[in-house]
């Protein structure tokens, strides 16, 4: 792994659940050994308030993020580009690294059907964090 920090772009449609609670946990797990970007192709106006609750109640606050158009200059600039299951049209560099992780969208469900979307996302972030920072194991 290069001595510079590594850049990790997570993509769903509408940025408002999944990109955002991924997000959310791998800018607060990496403690800043990470940049963390998240888009999506079709953002929505705020996000998912179940989202933030279920993270809220891991002790993450995502509640100053925001939903963004996914940018092919956030691509270029992220070495590993995970998609949230949703098919996207992302665009294709050489010498990225891509993953689609398949997670159910928590879109219109009630908290209990969010929880286990978040930990899902939080086992998966824990893993990737192992990867990308082989040096250091991600607190939790």
């Amino acid at each position: 792994m290069p001595e510079s920090t590594p850049t990790v772009l997570f993509v769903c449609v509408h940025n408002a659940g999944r990109s955002q609670m991924a997000a959310g946990y791998l800018a607060a797990l990496s403690q800043g050994q990470i940049e963390v970007l998240s888009a999506g192709s079709e953002p929505a106006e705020h996000i998912n308030p179940v989202a933030v609750d279920a993270m809220a109640e891991d002790g993450i606050d995502i509640t100053a993020a925001a939903p963004k158009i996914l940018t092919t200059d956030a691509v270029k600039e992220s070495d590993v580009v995970i998609t949230m299951g949703c098919g996207d049209a992302c665009p294709i560099f050489p010498g990225k690294r891509y993953e689609d992780w398949q997670l159910d969208d928590p879109a219109g469900q009630g908290i209990d059907a969010v929880r286990p979307i978040r930990d899902d996302i939080k086992s998966r972030i824990q893993q990737l964090i192992s990867e990308l920072l082989p040096a250091s194991t991600p607190a939790n």
